[in-house]
């Protein structure tokens, strides 16, 4: 009776073949969780993104560099780390499964920034190429970095600068609240004031509120905050939902706390005494912006609302 030729596998016990398979490298790389190979290759491919678009990222640098009304945007990576890092356990539950999602969100990446770049528009270039280098990182990752870690890359929309147009119409009235707000609050504690428009007068010296808050500068940064607060906590999506709805008011509030002092300073003690004041209060309207979120969430808790709803690195 003849027998078919021995071949390889029928060699090696079925035990042995499937611990070897089981272990093998390449087989661990492609279907079980990310692992640092992973990883490096998403910072290789966003690294080429980044190259490849590079004349839209110099630009958005430049702009965050040299105008403080963008200077929220050194935030933005800061912020989306926090976003991966309150969630670090979740890629254990990651697999890098190939899609063409990321393929798909590059080439639209491309086709908006070419079409922003030939045709004038700054925001679509910006915009794409920001999806370029998101694309990048996805053909790596797999879906799962989308759907499991979109916090973190949805907080990215805020590298693409705000057009002037859009972020004065955003700002003056603002300006005009928070000239409201801190008249009232100047007038509650019996200082004399008076308010023109945007401008409120101290003891003779006029304090504009455009110079004292500076437009949207604080407005976005205060935003990010608010952002990694909701997002950063496992709270309920209704909580998130209240605590980004308040973030213009906590930012009309935090901007009121930092006027009302430096008018004071304008108006009593010297312009010099105000001026410094004004350089140095900014930023740390951002922890005064936190202490008023974690206010929210007592306030809440308080109320007898739910606010929490899973653990976020599960």
């Amino acid at each position: 009776m003849s027998t078919a030729p021995a071949t390889l596998s029928s060699l090696v016990s079925p035990d042995l073949s499937r611990r070897v398979a089981r272990y093998h490298p390449l087989r661990r790389l492609r279907i079980e969780r990310w692992t640092y190979t992973h990883a490096a290759a998403a910072a290789g491919m966003a690294a080429l993104g980044v190259l490849a678009t590079l004349e839209a990222w110099r630009d958005i640098f430049t702009l965050a560099w040299k105008d403080a009304e963008y200077s929220h945007i050194f935030l933005v990576p800061v912020v989306a780390l926090w976003m991966v890092f309150a969630r670090r356990l979740r890629i254990r539950h990651c697999k890098p499964i190939a899609t063409p999602l990321g393929v798909l969100v590059a080439l639209g990446g491309w086709a908006v920034y070419a079409y922003g770049y030939y045709n004038g528009y700054q925001t679509l270039w910006h915009a794409g190429a920001v999806l370029v280098v998101i694309g990048c990182v996805l053909s790596v990752l797999g879906k799962h970095a989308l759907f499991r870690f979109f916090p973190a890359l949805a907080v990215l929309v805020f590298l693409i600068p705000v057009p002037p147009d859009y972020r004065l119409a955003i700002a003056g009235p603002l300006q005009t609240w928070t000239a409201e707000v801190s008249q009232s609050v100047l007038d509650l504690f019996g200082v004399p004031v008076l308010r023109e428009g945007n401008k409120l007068t101290v003891n003779g010296q006029d304090v504009t509120i455009v110079e004292a808050c500076n437009g949207l500068r604080m407005v976005f940064a205060l935003i990010l905050v608010s952002y990694a607060f909701s997002f950063g906590l496992p709270l309920r999506n209704s909580v998130r939902f209240i605590v980004l709805l308040a973030s213009p008011a906590s930012a009309i509030l935090c901007n009121v706390v930092r006027i009302v002092p430096n008018a004071l300073m304008y108006g009593y003690v010297s312009t010099s005494a105000g001026q410094t004041f004004h350089d140095y209060s900014g930023w740390l309207m951002l922890p005064v912006s936190f202490v008023i979120l974690l206010g929210v969430i007592r306030l809440l808790r308080w109320a007898m609302v739910p606010v929490m709803k899973y653990s976020l690195a599960a």
